[in-house]
C-alpha cells in the first residue's frame, strides 16, 4: 500500500505572547518550515512510529501510551478515538524541517501532521474550516491533556487555519481567526528568526508557572480571564508578582491591536516599535526573557533591525526582528559575534515567510 502523506508549519509568533490561555488575541504566522508524516495503515491496531529527528523507533498499539516525542502522536490518536473516530493501527515515519526546542511550534507542527494524515486515512473533509477547527482543537488537546504540557491554543490553530502571505488574528475570547495580509516583500522587510538554541521546554514547570499566575490574578480580580480586566485594575492588584503578569497579558493585547493597525497602514517603524515594547514587557514583567535572548534582541536592533523581540513561551527558544532585507546579513553577523564575545553557542536563523497550513501532500 502506497503512504498517505501529510505535513504542517511550524509557527513563529510576530506578537501576542502567552495571551492565549489568558482568552486574548495574538498574532502567529505560519513558517515556510514544516513536520512530514508518510503513512501507512494496518489492519490491526499497532503501531509502528519512527523519526528521522530520533534514534529510537517506538512500537505498541494505539491503546498504549508512550513518553517522549511519541507521545505528541499518540496523544492524537487518544483524542481521535475519544471523539469518536475509529483509528486504525499505522505505521508512520516522521521527518521534520522545524527546529525543536526552538520556540517554533515542533510540537504542534508534529501533531497537526499527524492529525491531517489520519484525516486523510478517514475521510474528513479538509476544505471545510470547522473541519480543521475541530482537528486544531483535537491536537490542543493532545498536547495539555495527553502530553501533560500546560500551552494556550495558538500553535495548534495557526498550524491548521493559516494562510499564505497572511498573519493569522486570533481571538481566544470569541474563537474567531482573521487573516491579515502581511505584505513585507512589498516593503523590503522579512522576518528573521533568530533561534538562540538554548531547547525550551513547555513541561519543565515554569510556563505553567505563568499560566497559573495569571489564572491568580485574574481570581484576584474578580474575573475568569484577563481578558476581561482593566490596565487600571490591574495596578490595584496587592501582590507585585501578580501585578506584573497580569500587566503584561493586558498590554499584550493592546499590542496585538496595535501590531494589526500598523500593518493595515503599512507603518512598519511604528510596528517596530510595538515589538520592541513587547519584549521590555516580556523581560521586566513576564519574566520570561533570557540572556541570550536579550542580547539576540539588542543586537539585532543595534545592526540594523527596525525592532525586535523574544517569541515563543520563553525561557529559551527564539527572537523574531523586522529586518530591511538589505541589512539580515550585517543582523546575522553581528548577533553571531555577541554570542561568541560571550561565550554562548552560535545561533541559527531562519527567514519567516508566512506559509500554508497542514495539508496533504499525496493520497495512498
Amino acid at each position: 500500500m502506497s503512504p498517505l502523506v501529510a505535513s504542517a508549519p511550524g509557527r513563529v509568533n510576530l506578537i501576542g505572547e502567552h495571551t492565549d490561555y489568558n482568552g486574548g488575541l495574538c498574532l502567529p504566522v505560519a513558517l515556510p518550515q514544516r513536520t512530514t508524516v508518510s503513512l501507512v495503515a494496518r489492519t490491526d491496531q499497532a503501531l509502528s512510529l519512527s523519526s528521522a529527528q530520533e534514534d529510537d523507533v517506538w512500537e505498541g498499539s494505539v491503546e498504549d501510551r508512550p513518553d517522549g516525542w511519541a507521545a505528541y502522536v499518540a496523544g492524537v490518536v487518544s483524542m481521535l478515538r475519544e471523539s469518536g473516530h475509529d483509528v486504525p493501527g499505522f505505521d508512520a515515519s516522521i521527518d521534520s524541517e522545524v527546529p525543536v526546542g526552538a520556540g517554533l511550534s515542533s510540537s504542534a507542527a508534529l501533531e497537526c501532521s499527524v492529525a491531517t494524515a489520519l484525516a486523510g486515512l478517514l475521510g474528513l473533509d479538509l476544505s471545510d474550516r470547522a473541519e480543521r477547527r475541530r482537528l486544531a482543537t483535537v491536537c490542543i488537546r493532545a498536547e495539555n491533556e495527553y502530553v501533560g504540557a500546560p500551552t494556550g491554543g495558538m500553535d495548534q490553530t495557526i498550524a491548521m487555519l493559516a494562510e499564505p502571505g497572511h498573519a493569522l488574528l486570533l481571538d481566544f475570547a470569541d474563537g474567531s481567526e482573521i487573516p491579515v495580509e502581511l505584505p513585507l516583500e512589498d516593503a523590503g522587510l522579512v522576518l528573521l528568526v533568530i533561534d538562540t538554541r538554548v531547547s525550551h521546554a513547555l513541561t519543565d514547570g515554569s510556563y505553567g508557572d505563568r499560566r497559573a499566575e495569571c489564572a491568580a490574578a485574574a481570581e484576584a480580580l474578580g474575573r475568569s480571564s484577563l481578558r476581561e480586566v482593566s490596565l487600571d485594575a490591574v495596578e490595584e492588584l496587592p501582590d507585585p508578582v501578580l501585578r506584573r503578569r497580569a500587566r503584561h497579558v493586558v498590554t499584550e493585547n493592546l499590542r496585538v491591536l496595535s501590531s494589526v493597525g500598523a500593518i493595515g497602514d503599512r507603518d512598519w517603524q511604528a510596528l517596530a516599535g510595538v515589538l520592541d515594547a513587547s519584549h521590555t514587557s516580556m523581560r521586566d514583567d513576564f519574566e520570561i526573557s533570557s540572556t541570550e535572548l536579550d542580547l539576540a534582541v539588542e543586537t539585532a536592533r543595534t545592526a540594523g533591525a527596525l525592532g525586535a523581540r523574544m517569541t515563543g513561551g520563553g525561557f529559551g527558544g527564539s527572537a523574531v526582528a523586522l529586518v530591511p532585507e538589505s541589512a539580515v546579513s550585517a543582523v546575522e553577523e553581528a548577533v553571531t559575534a555577541a554570542f561568541a564575545r560571550a561565550g554562548h553557542r552560535p545561533p541559527a536563523y531562519l527567514v519567516a515567510t508566512p506559509g500554508e497550513a497542514a495539508r496533504i501532500e499525496s493520497l495512498s
